[in-house]
């Protein structure tokens, strides 16, 4: 149990220290990216399970991919 909260710990620590370096090289962490990508992902998913009704199992082709991990982490606009 101790091994666990110690990693915890050190996996909370990495990721407020990471934080803070992205936030000193100018860039900035997109929080609201999950919010704002929903609606497009439950469409998709929509989507597939209308395919997935209409054309069956084997003839069924789905695409997931709704994330685009490079638009979490974005440059910060310099306002100057």
């Amino acid at each position: 149990m101790f091994h666990l909260i110690r990693h915890l710990i050190w996996l909370v620590g990495f990721i407020v220290v990471s934080a803070f370096v992205l936030n000193y090289f100018g860039y900035e962490i997109n929080q609201n990216y999950f919010q704002e990508r929903k609606s497009d992902c439950a469409q998709k998913v929509r989507q597939c399970q209308s395919e997935l009704i209409h054309q069956g199992l084997d003839n069924a082709k789905c695409n997931f991919n709704c994330l685009d991990p490079k638009l979490i982490i974005n440059k910060k606009i310099n306002s100057n």
